[in-house]
């Protein structure tokens, strides 16, 4: 989502959900809407504290067995946004906190977020073809990528000689 829809969507979300206040207010009365809105809050809060348990848990598992909880993180982040939009009075956000708290849709999202996003681990930044931020070193293939201060030319864009690479030369030519 571009951040330039963000405030668009602070001003939006309350203006819809006093809306939504507005025509459920009218069609079931303004005590019943008060009513609805404590017992999603009231139930909200108990999901937040029975999955969040769960989560918890289950990162414990993961991390003890060795693994990275990558998933376990990202429903446990669902799971606090769920919570939050549960606690926040209103219809929309407490549909929306419901959907989160249904462990399919959260792995539908974790899915198509796992998809556009690239995780590199503590193991990944020993190897060089797997480190976006990488700069400089040798390849699988051999190769050594050097920055432009790592080398020198003469003026007259012959090698220097006082290089350790002009020691070993592949093809057994000296150029």
């Amino acid at each position: 989502m571009p951040f330039s829809l963000i405030p668009f969507l602070l001003l939006a979300i309350p203006i819809a959900e006093i809306g939504a206040f507005i025509l459920i207010g009218g069609q079931i009365g303004v005590l019943w809407t008060f009513a609805m809105i404590l017992l999603t809050a009231v139930i909200g809060s108990i999901l937040l504290r029975i999955q969040g348990f769960q989560i918890i848990n289950r990162l414990r598992e993961v991390t003890n067995a060795g693994n990275i909880p990558g998933k376990e993180l990202g429903h446990g982040a669902m799971i606090l946004v769920a919570g939050v939009l549960l606690l926040t009075p209103g219809f929309i956000t407490d549909t929306l906190g419901f959907l989160l708290f249904i462990p399919f849709v959260r792995t539908f999202i974790w899915s198509f977020m796992a998809s556009r996003i690239q995780i590199i681990t503590p193991g990944d930044f020993g190897s060089k073809s797997s480190n976006p931020f990488s700069r400089g070193g040798t390849s699988k293939d051999g190769v050594v990528d050097l920055d432009p201060d790592e080398f020198k030319e003469t003026s007259e864009g012959k090698r220097d000689g006082s290089s350790p690479w002009n020691k070993e030369i592949s093809d057994g030519k000296d150029t």
